[in-house]
């Protein structure tokens, strides 16, 4: 064989199968067109407990979870094409043996990459989509804190917040510009973008049908996990049940809090952007005002 066919062979594989983390990505590929889609997304937004849901529900019976908790299918592999997307779940038929079990896949920052509506509208139109809403002062800290474990941000976050403008500026119309460019800016400084909601909704409520949407107030899910869980199994029309136990996943610890003056500042920041998202909804959530 051919050695630079060989390495090239070799090289896609490799970055494929990390992407998939599964030592069967041969045969998925091969069984790609029997896969089916997923019948719902939660779609964000992060830190605000999609990774704590994506666990309660990957293990009810009728639920088949992707391969992978965050395919970014939608915002960072879009130009691989539907044959990529399926091979990330189940097959028709071992979905089909478990009584109507739903494909699903969770991926937070869908709700924020403003070409995802469209892209899930024109593959997924019939797919019910969650979305989990957190007071956007301590989503905002959480993310800054997840950036700094990660070793993305060099910046306090009262630097990071100031910054945030000029970090993010064009980024947004570039990405509606340009449909195969990934920003990291946007993705992961987004501290305070992320939370106004008010922004994000209505390009989700213009393409798809309120019945197929779902927004949930995260702390009430982390205060009344069993009440809201069964609000997320009755809007999927899935049976009644109960995970082992609620634990949170995914979440992680400040080695300092967020100061009270900054805490209080971005209060006021949001207070607006919250009350046209309150509006937008028709509820009011307990968040700091």
């Amino acid at each position: 064989m051919n050695t630079t066919f060989t390495r090239f062979w070799q090289t896609r594989y490799v970055r494929e199968a990390r992407h998939m983390a599964s030592p069967h990505l041969w045969y998925r590929q091969f069984t790609a067109a029997r896969r089916r889609l997923p019948q719902f997304v939660i779609a964000g937004a992060q830190k605000a407990g999609t990774t704590s849901l994506f666990d309660y529900l990957s293990g009810h019976p009728q639920c088949a979870p992707s391969l992978v908790k965050e395919v970014h299918f939608f915002d960072d592999h879009y130009a691989r094409g539907e044959r990529f997307y399926r091979m990330h779940f189940p097959t028709a038929a071992a979905t089909s043996r478990s009584a109507g079990s739903l494909a699903f896949e969770s991926s937070p920052y869908y709700m924020f990459d403003p070409r995802v509506p469209a892209r899930m509208r024109e593959m997924l139109p019939a797919a019910k989509i969650v979305f989990l809403l957190r007071d956007p002062v301590s989503r905002a800290y959480s993310h800054y804190q997840h950036s700094v474990r990660r070793g993305r941000e060099p910046m306090s976050f009262e630097a990071a917040i100031e910054h945030e403008p000029e970090r993010l500026a064009g980024e947004h119309e570039r990405m509606l510009a340009e449909p195969d460019y990934n920003s990291a800016a946007h993705r992961n400084f987004s501290y305070l973008a992320r939370g106004i909601y008010a922004d994000q909704l209505p390009g989700w409520t213009a393409l798809f049908p309120r019945e197929q949407l779902l927004v949930i107030q995260a702390e009430r899910m982390f205060r009344q996990p069993r009440e809201v869980f069964g609000e997320v199994l009755e809007f999927l029309e899935l049976d009644k049940w109960l995970p082992p136990r609620f634990a949170a996943s995914n979440s992680g610890r400040y080695k300092t809090g967020m100061a009270p003056r900054t805490a209080d500042r971005l209060a006021r920041y949001f207070a607006p952007h919250n009350k046209r998202l309150f509006e937008l909804l028709g509820v009011r959530y307990d968040w700091r005002q």
